[in-house]
């Protein structure tokens, strides 16, 4: 393989922004120095770009086996890949639901013939399966998860169970990564709204119906059970300011027991949004207020919240469109998530580290990678090369994703990510994709605890 130097760009890594070469040779860094010659080498010339570690997505739902007509891992991660994601861990959430060994490897054989980006696929776990998700290799497999499934065939997520969690804590060493809501509370409120609107309630109470109650409940409820066991578990896409309060910030994040995530929707839109963009930003759990929001953006700071995900979820637009009760929650996000982050960097929310630190450094860190998420010598270059002074508009025809919207229609953004490195592979190059090679599948420190 030809080596690649990239060549006097700024470097953003592990709190410090140098310019820098940094060299590519067999899927990873050989050298990061000033003034790096060799013979042959493809020259890149960085000055003035950016060159952060890439973005790593612990929470993506790429849909296949079963679900294709509204996305694959093919298209998504192609789209990932040019927004400046290197690896992502996906849901289990598919046709048929990931519940069995058998079934996950099956996802790993696809993702290994088609990924753009490096991959993990989380098992899932429900009422009957809990033997079977913890037999997982810890080194192979990012970890488990009831997000987007039924805990049993009537309703309901795994926060709503104690006695089970209770169990499980007790006896797993894996990585458990839980979705926190409470179901009593959601149905109590839908029904009031169901009782002035029928089904065709006004997306705008979205926010009230799965509202910050129903969030607060659930993840002290959970967080109660987990601290009686000390294992490693980790909240996907808090959405409150309330929950925030409750995370930890004393320690770095490899030492850390629970870890927390904010998504990219919730740090951008708030429920003023709902009249401009409707059922587009219906995720669950919700887009709630701007006290919300920026009790999130607080959190991350303070590294109460420890990193950013997607939470990407495609559908079709008809199934976007349907009235309130029937229009799917979730949206896609992942070709779009940095460039959103580097605006809130040009707005001075975050700092260029800031945003570095957590999209990469702690996602690798808190999932116990080996040899991802930083720029290091010796470690794979994932790596992303942007141009913080380019501005672009997000329209219909520079959409990647298999569904064809973009909760960001319309919006213009003030970088644009110019290269992407796949485990020392150029994936992606000012607007074409180069699938000749794969990325790789993630691996993982086996001792989580």
């Amino acid at each position: 393989m030809k080596k690649i130097i990239i060549k006097q760009a700024h470097v953003v890594n592990e709190g410090s922004i140098r310019v820098l070469d940094v060299l590519i040779s067999n899927q990873r860094i050989e050298k990061i120095a000033t003034g790096i010659d060799v013979a042959g080498a493809e020259e890149i010339r960085a000055e003035g770009l950016y060159l952060l570690p890439g973005m790593i997505d612990d929470q993506v739902h790429f849909r296949e086996p079963g679900l294709t007509h509204k996305a694959d891992i093919r298209s998504e991660s192609a789209a990932a890949v040019a927004g400046g994601i290197t690896s992502f861990m996906e849901m289990p959430n598919t046709i048929p639901n990931t519940l069995t060994i058998d079934l996950l490897e099956q996802k790993y054989a696809i993702a290994a013939l088609s990924s753009a980006a490096n991959f993990s696929f989380y098992m899932g776990i429900s009422e009957d399966n809990c033997e079977e998700a913890l037999r997982i290799d810890n080194s192979r497999v990012c970890g488990i998860t009831d997000d987007g499934l039924y805990f049993n065939n009537n309703h309901g997520i795994m926060a709503n169970h104690p006695k089970f969690l209770e169990d499980l804590f007790s006896r797993s060493d894996a990585m458990i990564a839980l979705h926190s809501e409470d179901d009593a509370i959601i149905e109590k409120n839908l029904a009031y709204y169901q009782s002035l609107y029928g089904n065709d309630i006004p997306v705008k109470y979205h926010a009230a119906i799965r509202s910050e109650e129903a969030c607060l409940s659930a993840t002290q409820r959970v967080l109660d059970i987990c601290r009686k066991h000390g294992n490693r578990l980790h909240f996907f896409h808090v959405s409150t300011a309330a929950e925030a309060a409750l995370f930890d910030n004393h320690c770095n994040v490899r030492h850390k027991r629970i870890t927390a995530e904010a998504c990219v929707h919730h740090l951008w839109f708030s429920d003023e949004d709902y009249g401009s963009r409707g059922s587009l930003i219906k995720w669950n759990p919700a887009v709630k207020s701007n006290k919300d929001r920026n009790g999130l953006i607080e959190g991350l700071i303070s590294n109460r919240i420890d990193f950013i995900a997607t939470d990407h979820a495609p559908h079709t637009w008809s199934e976007k469109m349907k009235t309130y009760t029937e229009a799917a929650s979730g949206g896609p996000l992942v070709q779009h998530a940095l460039p959103a982050l580097l605006e809130l960097h040009h707005r001075k929310v975050f700092t260029l580290e800031q945003v570095v630190e957590k999209t990469s450094h702690h996602v690798a860190e808190a999932y116990c990678m080996i040899d991802r998420g930083y720029i290091r010598e010796g470690y794979y270059a994932d790596l992303v090369l942007a141009d913080l002074s380019s501005s672009w508009k997000v329209d219909q025809q520079n959409i990647l994703y298999k569904c064809g919207w973009s909760p960001f229609i319309g919006q213009v953004f003030g970088s644009k990510i110019l290269m992407t490195f796949v485990s020392g592979h150029k994936a992606y190059a000012f607007g074409k994709h180069f699938p000749e090679k794969q990325g790789l599948r993630l691996e993982f420190e086996k001792d989580r605890l």
